[in-house]
């Protein structure tokens, strides 16, 4: 039992990797793009599924190493407890807030109708607040370059 615990706490300290290319280098601010693939983007039969898909998405990345250029092949790493932080924010903490503002307003006799628009609109704040704290939170999430062994 405590092997298995042991090797669930290493992987949550192993670091997020994801292959990406240099779009843009201006000072020490690196745009790099990495596609994100759904899970199933490797199967064969993918060309005539609905199911696969994939999106572009542009990374903005601090690097005062200078040793990055435009155009090259880089891998992104991030530890792995900032996705789980992201994946909070994005998603179960205003989950947790819609259907509590929803029970609040039912429970308050506005109906359904008025609950699920409360809940709806209390994301307003919400996502207002995490807008204006974005800066504290680019310095929380630090994502860093490596060069792919092609490069080298």
């Amino acid at each position: 039992m405590r092997d298995f615990a042991m090797s669930g706490l290493q992987t949550m300290n192993e670091n997020i990797r994801h292959n990406g290319k240099i779009e843009h280098k201006e000072g020490d601010r690196i745009l790099v793009r990495i596609v994100q693939q759904s899970a199933c983007a490797g199967c064969h039969a993918r060309a005539v599924c609905s199911v696969a898909e994939s999106k572009v998405k542009l990374i903005e990345i601090v690097d005062k190493s200078g040793k990055f250029k435009e155009n090259e092949d880089v891998i992104i790493c991030g530890r792995s407890s900032l996705g789980l932080l992201a994946v909070l924010f994005a998603f179960v903490l205003p989950l947790v807030l819609v259907i509590s503002m929803v029970v609040i307003a039912i429970r308050l006799g506005w109906g359904e109708a008025a609950g699920a628009l409360s809940g709806l609109l209390s994301l307003v704040p919400y996502y207002s607040i995490l807008y204006l704290m974005r800066d504290k939170l680019k310095r929380k999430f630090v994502f860093t370059l490596e060069k792919q062994k092609n490069n080298l």
